[in-house]
């Protein structure tokens, strides 16, 4: 009988997961606020059944009774969270509150699946950080001049992310000197040190007149990229390059600002192959000779790539049900390896689902960035949304071979208190951005109004406003 139990909740996750995944985008397509509604509550039912199903197959498959007790506590953070975001912001974005529930939620449970300890430390830190982090936007709303901080971002970036080279503070992780440790506390200030960095290049580039202004900004953002070099953190040297570029390009809409950026980056990838590869690119070449033919090395330099690929292999499309794999066995699968895990017991239709949850909200914040009228917001949130989905490609990417691994970890799932806290904090930035789109709308919409009661001819913003009076969705 539990094996019966455990089959049709496997399928029915598949099944609800698909239909989630499905409302993301017809979201996007609904023709009124009607639809849009309709689609955002069934994806908070979808939500729960999912997480339900999931602790179900754990508790008959472990056999463990505190899972039963975890569940009511997990959800009940879940619906405060959606809860509150929706009656504090009445204007937010209903669509990326659920996937930042949905994507916490499957977080906890695989979490819960590895390794409980880790879990229960995930799910207190997580919880504090999404209350904290309720207040982004009210606090945003009330500070003025705050794109007028450049040279704070600057060298307060810069700092912060040269305290790991402290003697006694810093720590070395995975070949990578990223880690500060104060007593019992660590973290990894790179994490938020790339939200004060979109926030320098977005103060910069609206204030940037002149070429020579530009070169000023592009040697202030390399001297953030030269800490990553000497830290050996080269994902986080990619992100913070891909978004750099991506912002420029945004901002001047010059072609010639991409390329440059492409050849610096493959100059840069030569010489560092040439001049650093038994050095400072040590345990990178680690990783890219595992990357090119790991199961010759499967017994040493191999090894994580090649149980990674084994595992997304077992488990097959539909997965082997959660708590009948064996994801234990790959290295870090609590973290950087967390797809792995999720894909042997879940199925990889569930992994390409998960993606495609991960593009929406790229989409939204894409849409969000392209509607903002106030300049520095738009890049700040343009600039999010390349870092958090250029983050998903790393860590994706890696643990699938497609790329060789950098160490980056998939947002809001694998274990790490900083970047889950980090990632909340940029959501709720672009939550604030949503908020500046839906009341220029509205402004939008009155002064129409205003001027077709003058019998003037219709105001040229009447496009961006709906026929009934009513705001059209800026995510669309």
């Amino acid at each position: 009988m539990q094996n019966v139990i455990c089959m049709i909740s496997k399928y029915l996750v598949l099944l609800f997961m698909a239909l989630y995944t499905i409302k993301c985008y017809t979201y996007f397509t609904a023709k009124d606020r009607e639809k849009r509604t309709s689609n955002l509550n069934k994806q908070v039912f979808y939500i729960f059944m999912i997480h339900f199903l999931c602790h179900v197959m754990l508790l008959i498959n472990l056999q463990e009774v505190k899972i039963a007790l975890y569940y009511p506590v997990e959800i009940l953070i879940a619906v405060l969270y959606i809860a509150s975001f929706r009656l504090i912001y009445k204007r937010s974005s209903r669509l990326l509150t659920n996937n930042v529930a949905f994507l916490m939620l499957i977080g906890y449970t695989i979490l819960l699946r590895l390794n409980p300890k880790l879990a229960v430390r995930q799910f207190l830190l997580a919880s504090a950080g999404l209350v904290l982090t309720l207040f982004v936007p009210f606090l945003l709303s009330k500070i003025k001049g705050i794109k007028n901080w450049s040279t704070f971002y600057g060298i307060f970036g810069i700092i912060f992310l040269a305290s790991v080279f402290i003697p006694g503070v810093g720590k070395v992780v995975n070949g990578s000197r990223n880690w500060i440790e104060i007593a019992s506390f660590s973290m990894q200030p790179m994490e938020f040190v790339k939200i004060i960095f979109i926030f320098f290049v977005a103060s910069s580039l609206v204030k940037v007149n002149t070429y020579k202004q530009l070169v000023i900004n592009a040697i202030i953002a390399a001297l953030f990229m030269l800490v990553l070099v000497a830290q050996k953190d080269f994902g986080a040297v990619l992100l913070f390059y891909i978004c750099y570029f991506m912002m420029v390009y945004l901002a001047t809409s010059r072609p010639t600002f991409m390329l440059l950026g492409i050849g610096l980056l493959i100059l840069a990838c030569f010489a560092g192959y040439v001049l650093f590869k038994d050095s400072l690119f040590a345990h990178i070449m680690v990783r890219i000779t595992a990357w090119q033919d790991p199961f010759k090395y499967r017994d040493t330099l191999g090894y994580q790539l090649s149980e990674s690929l084994f595992a997304i292999g077992t488990g097959g499309f539909v997965g082997t049900g959660l708590g009948r794999g064996m994801p234990y066995i790959i290295p870090v699968a609590e973290s950087d390896f967390i797809f792995s895990a999720i894909s042997e017991e879940l199925g990889v239709i569930f992994g390409l689902a998960l993606i495609l949850i991960y593009l929406s909200s790229f989409i939204a914040m894409q849409n969000i960035a392209m509607k903002c009228k106030n300049p520095f917001y738009k890049y700040v949130t343009f600039g999010i949304a390349i870092v958090y989905i250029f983050q998903v490609f790393l860590n994706i990417g890696g643990v699938t071979k497609f790329i060789p691994s950098t160490g980056v970890t998939l947002p809001l799932i694998s274990y790490g208190v900083s970047s889950v806290f980090s990632t909340l904090i940029m959501f709720s930035i672009v939550q604030y951005t949503y908020i500046l789109v839906s009341e220029e709308a509205d402004e939008l919409e009155k002064e129409r109004e205003r001027i077709e009661r003058k019998g003037k001819i219709p105001f040229p913003g009447d496009a961006a406003v709906s026929g009934k009076g009513k705001r059209k969705n800026p995510e669309k």
